[in-house]
């Protein structure tokens, strides 16, 4: 049979023979349930919209047996941190910690090698999952009567880079991929956002990002959001070094859509070319990030994908080419507390190089979504105007970088 005859491969089928020759070797034993998550009905969490007058909705939900996941978290924080301090306040009162007992010690040990729980939280976010097993769905949204609706449907995980980032009283935030709208809203939700920058390179899903803030958010708070449809690797060049915190959550394999759906998918073969160019745009895309951060401020990067090609690869050679190219110095927070936190929601997988990774799996169907939190520390002044009037773009600063370092 001739080419021009041969039966076109589904791209689901491509995806799926890419996802098991790298993911089996990535996820090892794990891959097989994983696999099996991917190819099942996706499990939602109901973002409660702060906006809207829905006082009623968390008595329905809980009622159907849905809980707060977030609320739980933060009690478990807070227990975690008062067990702490008990254990501190003992060591202390026992001078150098000597006559301490075993569980004692170790309560101190905890407490001094954990994160701050409490500032890690927003409880200003309320999200409801229903248990790991229930599979029940959450009815469709409805307004309030300004027209509001009262929750938005979305996989609860990509909530987590939004908790990551850690929104504080009026800071200036950067959603540099914001569409479709979801982590945007979530955003907002905190309440704290001084000034919200979203953007998105792409005009179709800017105006879907347009419809959930008329749908969720009143004007006087839309107000105060910038809606952008701008390259986000030339970010810089708009805006640079001005933002508190800033959330890249970049375009990448989808690798539940991927596995799923033949429409739009990114393993079609017109978009191979596109697909092996995903880490470098990832990585122009991330390394704006850091440009528009404040020194001192902090970067989010996420990811619905598995593939480390996409994730810590990412985030690594950012890292690099930021303190080499631009003399920035930065680095990747510890987020594994998140682990500890959410684990009776999510599944994550434990053998990250850097950041946290979601795994689908059949009792709690969320993700998969990867996220890795950077804080900007100390740029030279002198190297903030260099960049700003530098003759070669973010892109091709990243390529000189990469080709220097092999």
């Amino acid at each position: 049979m001739g080419a021009a005859t041969a039966p076109r491969i589904p791209s689901t089928r491509l995806a799926l023979h890419h996802f098991d020759t790298s993911y089996s070797l990535h996820l090892g034993a794990l891959w097989p349930s994983v696999r099996a998550a991917l190819l099942c009905e996706q499990k939602y969490g109901a973002l409660l919209n702060n906006f809207a007058a829905a006082d009623h909705v968390p008595q329905e939900l809980e009622l159907l047996n849905a809980t707060n996941f977030i609320s739980e978290a933060s009690q478990k924080a807070q227990h975690w941190q008062q067990g702490a301090a008990v254990g501190e306040a003992r060591g202390c009162q026992d001078g150098s910690g000597e006559g301490r007992t075993v569980m004692q010690a170790g309560m101190v040990t905890q407490a001094e090698m954990s994160p701050p729980f409490c500032t890690s939280i927003s409880s200003k976010i309320k999200c409801y999952t229903f248990p790991r097993g229930d599979i029940t769905r959450f009815r469709p949204a409805r307004p309030d009567s300004l027209g509001l609706l009262d929750y938005y449907l979305m996989d609860a995980a990509s909530l987590l880079p939004v908790l990551a980032l850690n929104v504080q009283p009026d800071n200036f935030v950067l959603d540099l991929c914001a569409a479709p709208g979801g982590k945007t809203l979530a955003l907002l939700q905190t309440g704290f956002c001084g000034h919200l920058a979203a953007n998105d390179v792409s005009i179709s899903r800017t105006k879907r990002l347009y419809q959930i803030l008329h749908s969720y958010v009143p004007k006087e708070v839309r107000d105060t959001v910038s809606v952008t449809s701008y390259d986000g690797r030339d970010w810089d060049q708009v805006e640079g070094g001005t933002f508190h915190k800033v959330l890249v959550d970049v375009p990448c394999t989808t690798d539940r859509h991927s596995a799923m759906e033949e429409d739009n998918n990114i393993f079609h073969k017109r978009r191979t070319k596109e697909r092996q160019m995903l880490p470098m745009l990832q990585l122009e895309l991330l390394m704006a990030g850091i440009l528009a951060a404040k020194p001192g401020g902090e970067v989010v990067y996420s990811t619905c994908s598995l593939s480390p090609l996409q994730n810590e690869c990412v985030v690594e050679r950012a890292l690099d080419i930021a303190e080499t190219q631009f003399n920035i110095s930065i680095h990747a927070e510890d987020l594994s507390h998140f682990r500890t936190l959410f684990q009776d929601t999510f599944s994550f997988f434990s053998d990250c190089r850097l950041g946290e990774l979601v795994l689908p799996h059949l009792t709690a169907n969320f993700g998969p979504m990867y996220f890795c939190k950077l804080r900007r520390t100390v740029v030279s002044a002198l190297l903030v105007a260099v960049v700003q009037h530098c003759p070669f773009s973010l892109g091709t600063m990243v390529a000189m970088a990469l080709s220097c370092h092999g």
